[in-house]
């Protein structure tokens, strides 16, 4: 088995390897003529009643052996997994190096000054429509590179996007296109050869509006059959399960694995696994890459109340029941690596936290079920839950990012709405477990 374990037993006879658990067995005494005794009951005194070819291996014999009311196999739960690179799953809960190494790149931090920095230096030379709502503007740069601009009446849409975009960050998400906030202001270079596009545009002067760099190349994103209604749970079963189904691993270890925990005493021992080892094809490589991704965005879109993407289509599923079946509201895929982009988190931290009497139920659903997770998410949540600085992280990076004309025109998260955020960091039994835990093992 690949994969680096220590156990401690306190029993010093012979352990038989085996395969998801370790056994201390007893090995029947061997003949020596070409037969061997196997015994049906596990008793030594019956061993000479039920004779087998000697060639019989150790795996089946221990197979045929009753092991009903044999108390010599003691499951090792005191062990130490290190994952390795053919590890899919380990601790129970997290997605191994298989997938962790494989996801795609993203949009970290570093893409995130990077945009700051460009945007600093920019000229827009051409605004047209696009980007989703009537007011938003696609626009191109002296360079030719471009960004969608979010302008907004409300300036609490303006707060829920930039400031999702930051709890993106802290949360080391690298699903959400960098943003900027900037100032509409004609005397500014950014804005200054498009003075008639902008009055087309009906935009005012002085009006916050967020810059998102454009990215090329998406397709629609669907929601995966394990999320839809009829499944809707994701956990080490699930991966297990999917594990075996695409790469056709019912080899003879796996079946003498199976064999072998229909004799245990307890079954709940099979339910132990706490990690899995197989090496994947490209096709369930793929596939869990994506699910990977949407345990992040479970998680983001719970914590900000997203209204405007999973619970749309949750909520809409009650007068529609094939929306499950069609494209993933704001949520896009890039075409060359996977990536999923979580597009449009406007309603997030205000607008859907005003309306969680009402929608909090389907926020909730997708969360209950998940039970994989990513450990970098996870170990970012743990500092947050831990701190319960969440709101004065937040006020830091606006601060920061943003300079005091910017922060004059568009307030701050209210304290109210990064208390409701700490909150929900801690609020779901199950998160919160994972949380208060460093090692889970069920």
């Amino acid at each position: 088995m690949s994969g680096q374990y220590t156990e401690s037993i306190a029993k010093s006879p012979k352990i038989a390897p085996v395969h998801k658990i370790a056994v201390v067995k007893t090995v029947p005494k061997v003949e020596t003529n070409k037969f061997t005794a196997v015994s049906f009951t596990g008793q030594e005194n019956k061993y000479n009643k039920d004779i087998y070819p000697k060639g019989l291996t150790e795996d089946m014999k221990d197979i045929l052996k009753d092991t009903k009311s044999d108390n010599r196999h003691t499951v090792i739960l005191n062990k130490t997994f290190t994952p390795d690179a053919s590890t899919v799953l380990y601790d129970s809960i997290f997605w191994g190096p298989q997938i962790e190494d494989a996801m795609p790149q993203g949009y970290g931090e570093g893409s995130a000054k990077i945009w700051e920095q460009y945007i600093n230096d920019a000229e827009v030379v051409k605004m047209e429509a696009g980007c989703g709502r009537m007011q938003n503007r696609l626009v191109t740069f002296k360079d030719g590179l471009q960004a969608c601009v979010r302008y907004r009446q409300n300036t609490d849409q303006i707060q829920g996007e930039i400031f999702s975009f930051y709890v993106g960050r802290l949360l080391n998400l690298t699903n959400l296109a960098p943003s900027v906030v900037r100032i509409v202001d004609l005397k500014d270079k950014l804005w200054k050869n498009v003075a008639n596009d902008i009055a087309a545009a009906q935009w005012g002067s002085n009006r916050a509006v967020v810059l998102t760099q454009y990215i090329p190349s998406l397709e629609s994103a669907s929601i995966p059959d394990i999320f839809r209604p009829t499944t809707r749970h994701l956990n080490k079963y699930d991966i297990l399960k999917m594990s075996l189904k695409e790469n056709d691993t019912e080899s003879k270890h796996i079946l003498i694995d199976k064999l072998r925990f229909k004799d245990i005493k307890s079954k709940s021992e099979m339910k132990n696994f706490t990690y899995i080892n197989v090496k994947l094809n490209k096709k369930t490589i793929d596939k869990f890459l994506e699910l990977a991704q949407w345990s992040d965005l479970i998680i983001f879109d719970y914590l900000t109340a997203n209204l405007d993407r999973i619970v749309n289509n949750l909520f809409n599923y009650q007068w529609n029941v094939n929306i499950m079946d069609g494209p993933a509201h704001n949520l896009a895929k890039k075409m060359d690596s996977g990536l999923l982009i979580f597009l449009d988190n406007e309603s997030g931290l205000l607008h859907g936290y005003r309306l969680l009497k009402k929608y909090n139920v389907y926020h909730s659903l997708m969360l209950d079920n998940l039970c994989v997770f990513r450990k970098r998410t996870i170990d970012s949540l743990q500092k947050l839950f831990t701190s319960k600085s969440v709101g004065s992280l937040l006020s830091d990076m606006f601060h920061k990012k943003n300079s005091i004309v910017i922060r004059d025109i568009l307030p701050s998260l209210p304290e109210k709405n990064a208390k409701i955020l700490i909150e929900r960091i801690g609020s779901k039994p199950g998160l919160n477990k994972q949380l208060t835990n460093t090692t889970v093992l069920n």
